[in-house]
C-alpha cells in the first residue's frame, strides 16, 4: 500500500504495506538498483524509517517535477511491490506459472476540451474578456475531472488547430495544459480568424467513442459556415459522443449591442475591416440577426441532443462548472 506526501519539501511515495511474500531489505535493493539504472529516473532517494511506530514504512523521495503517479506505476512495473492481487490466475490455471498483470490507468471518462482561441475570443479589449472567461473555465474542469480520476485532453484552435493533446489524468498532464492555458491567454492574435466546423471534422474521428466533448467559442463566424457547423456537430454525435456547447458572449455589446455612445467604430479583429456606425441606426437589425442565429444554433443542438449553455463573461463561471457536474452525473 502506499500514498503521496511530502518528506523534507519534496514529494515523496511512502510504502506502508507490501506483500506478505516480499522481504522488505530486498524491496529497497530492487528500488536502488531500478534507479540507479535509470528504469526509474526520478527517485532522488529512498529511506527506510520503518521501526517500532510502524512495522513497514519505505520512503521514497522524488526528484523535484516529478510526476507521483508515473513514478508510482514503475515501482510496481520493476520492483516486486506488486502485489498478488494482480496476478492472472487464469493464466496460472492454464500454464502453471505466475504472471503479473501489466498496470493500465483506468479512468471512468474521456473529456476532451475544445477552446476557440481566434482573435474575436480576444474581445473586449479589457481584461475581462472572453478568453479570460474561457481558459479559467477550462482550468476549472480540469481541476475537476483530475479529481474525479477522469482523462482530459485539450485542443485550442483559430483557423486551424494551434495545440492537441491526447487524453490524460496525470499530474504532469495537468501541468502541461495549464502551461498551454496561460500561454493563450497571455498572447494576443493578429487576426486569427475562426474555422470552427473543419476543427470539429478533423477532430471528429479522432476522439474515442462515448467521449464528453466540451467546446467554449463565441461561434461567431461567417453566414456560409453555419450548415458546415451543424454537420460537424452531428459527426461528433454520430461516434456516440456527448457533446456541451458553451456560447461565450459578452451580452451588452455583442448581443444587445448596447453601448454607452451612438457614434461607433468598430473594427473587425479577424480582418481589420473598420465600419463607422451609429448604433441607433442598426441596433434593432442587428438583434433580430444575432437572435435568430441563436434560435437556428439552439434548435439544431436540440434536435442532435446536445447541450447548448449560453455564458455571459460578466456573470463568472459557475454555470460551466454547475452544467458540467449535471452531465457528468447522467452520463455514470
Amino acid at each position: 500500500r502506499v500514498h503521496v506526501a511530502k518528506e523534507g519539501g519534496r514529494d515523496a511515495i511512502i510504502i506502508d504495506e507490501i506483500p506478505y511474500q516480499v522481504v522488505q531489505s530486498n524491496l529497497i535493493e530492487k528500488i536502488v538498483i531500478a534507479s540507479r539504472e535509470g528504469r526509474i529516473p526520478d527517485i532522488a532517494d529512498v529511506r527506510n524509517h520503518s521501526g517500532r511506530d510502524a512495522q513497514t514504512r519505505v520512503v521514497v523521495v522524488l526528484k523535484k517535477g516529478a510526476d507521483p503517479d508515473i513514478v508510482e506505476k514503475q515501482l510496481y512495473e520493476y520492483t516486486p511491490l506488486q502485489s498478488i492481487k494482480n496476478i492472472d490466475w487464469k493464466l496460472f490455471g492454464k500454464t502453471e506459472k505466475l504472471y503479473a498483470k501489466r498496470y493500465e490507468e483506468e479512468t471512468n471518462l474521456k473529456c476532451h476540451l475544445i477552446l476557440d482561441i481566434s482573435s474575436s475570443m480576444y474581445y473586449p479589449a479589457a481584461k475581462e474578456n472572453k478568453i479570460r472567461f474561457a481558459t479559467l473555465s477550462a482550468a476549472a474542469l480540469i481541476i475537476l475531472l483530475k479529481k474525479q480520476r477522469d482523462a482530459f485532453a485539450l485542443t485550442m484552435f483559430d483557423d486551424e488547430i494551434q495545440f492537441s493533446s491526447d487524453a490524460k489524468s496525470t499530474t504532469t498532464h495537468q501541468k502541461n495544459l495549464f502551461f498551454e492555458l496561460e500561454k493563450a491567454l497571455g498572447e494576443v492574435p493578429v487576426q486569427a480568424k475562426t474555422a470552427l466546423p473543419a476543427v470539429l471534422s478533423s477532430l471528429a474521428d479522432r476522439i474515442p467513442k462515448r467521449s464528453l466533448v466540451i467546446i467554449l467559442s463565441d461561434f461567431f463566424q461567417k453566414n456560409e459556415n453555419h450548415e458546415e457547423l451543424f454537420a460537424a456537430m452531428q459527426h461528433l454525435k454520430y461516434n456516440q459522443n456527448e457533446v456541451v456547447l458553451f456560447h461565450i458572449m459578452d451580452e451588452k455589446t455583442e448581443l444587445d449591442l448596447n453601448f454607452n455612445t451612438q457614434q461607433i467604430e468598430f473594427v473587425d479583429i479577424e480582418n481589420g475591416e473598420v465600419l463607422k456606425l451609429n448604433t441607433n441606426s442598426i441596433q434593432q437589425q442587428y438583434q433580430q440577426s444575432i437572435k435568430a442565429y441563436l434560435i437556428e444554433l439552439q434548435a439544431k443542438c436540440y434536435q442532435y441532443k446536445i447541450d447548448f449553455v449560453p455564458c455571459n463573461i460578466t456573470e463568472g463561471f459557475d454555470k460551466v462548472l454547475i452544467n458540467f457536474l449535471i452531465k457528468r452525473s447522467k452520463m455514470h
